[in-house]
């Protein structure tokens, strides 16, 4: 089963800051929803541990992330494939996009990008399925966005 997700976001962060925080390995771990590890193999590519529920299916996925096609400081490919047992497979690719936002300490972020899933998860049903998948990127580009928000004391 695939599904499309998509998104954008404005940080108040300049495309050059959010880039190097984007690259951070622990920043990565931090904003993947459900990630208890994520262990660097070389600069680009992780081996991840990601625990997540879809419906009544709890399942931990162990596989790879990896950061592809880098164009400094506007685009990078994140790349993500897993498999979580007898509940099956998950795999993907978002494409991130940084561009100046309106001011110049300001930042927009699009992504999108495919997701394609097998095995028990994948029976539960699309629309389920598609709102979790939704749902988790949409919680790591807020995990994301919440390193730059400006705290007032």
């Amino acid at each position: 089963m695939g599904m499309k997700i998509e998104g954008r976001y404005e940080l108040p962060a300049p495309p050059q800051q959010v880039w190097d925080t984007i690259l951070l390995p622990e920043v990565l771990r931090e904003c993947i929803p459900g990630c208890s590890e994520l262990e660097a193999l070389n600069e680009t590519k992780y081996r991840a541990t990601i625990t997540t529920k879809i419906g009544p299916i709890k399942a931990t996925f162990k596989g790879q992330v990896e950061l592809a096609e880098m164009d400094e400081p506007n685009s990078v490919v994140l790349r993500g494939a897993g498999e979580g047992g007898i509940a099956g497979f998950a795999k993907g690719d978002a494409r991130i996009i940084l561009s100046q936002g309106e001011t110049e300490n300001s930042s927009v972020l699009q992504y999108e990008g495919d997701v394609a899933i097998g095995g028990k998860i994948a029976q539960l049903g699309s629309r389920l399925v598609a709102s979790v998948t939704q749902k988790l990127s949409d919680q790591f580009f807020q995990n994301l966005a919440q390193r730059f928000q400006v705290t007032a004391h």
